[in-house]
Formats: structure tokens, C-alpha cells, sequence
């Protein structure tokens, strides 16, 4: 499950950025160092989204990967 939800929240962390949640405004922005760390701030976002529950995609990813060790066996 904790590698479930560590796909999720890196998809997350994608769908934000191409969101543009995080992106540096026209005026008044930090310059290159915001957008270098930008990431980590999106990163974070996704990761505190997915223990809130997330989008349901830790979960099904979990159920794909255990219902394939339950027919294995």
C-alpha cells in the first residue's frame, strides 16, 4: 500500500504542476528559485493529499497488484 499511495501522490504532483498550481506569477515573482522549488512544494501537496484520502488511485492500484499475488497462489 505505501508504494500504492507514493504512485498516486507522484501523479498528483504531476496533474498539479500541469494545473499550474505553483507557478510562478508574472509580477512580483522569486525568480528562478521559485520555479526550481516549485516541485517539492507541489510534491508535498500531492503527498498530504493522497493520507487525506486522495483520489481513490492508491486504493485500485492496491487491489490490481494483491488480487494478482491472490491468483498466483
Amino acid at each position: 500500500m505505501v508504494q500504492a499511495k507514493a504512485l498516486e501522490a507522484s501523479f498528483l504532483s504531476e496533474m498539479l504542476g500541469y494545473a499550474g498550481v505553483g507557478k510562478t506569477p508574472q509580477e512580483f515573482g522569486g525568480g528562478i528559485g521559485e520555479d526550481q522549488f516549485g516541485s517539492f512544494l507541489r510534491d508535498e501537496q500531492a503527498r498530504q493529499m493522497v493520507e487525506k484520502g486522495g483520489i481513490g488511485l492508491a486504493e485500485q492500484l492496491f487491489r490490481g497488484m494483491t488480487k494478482g499475488q491472490s491468483d498466483a497462489n
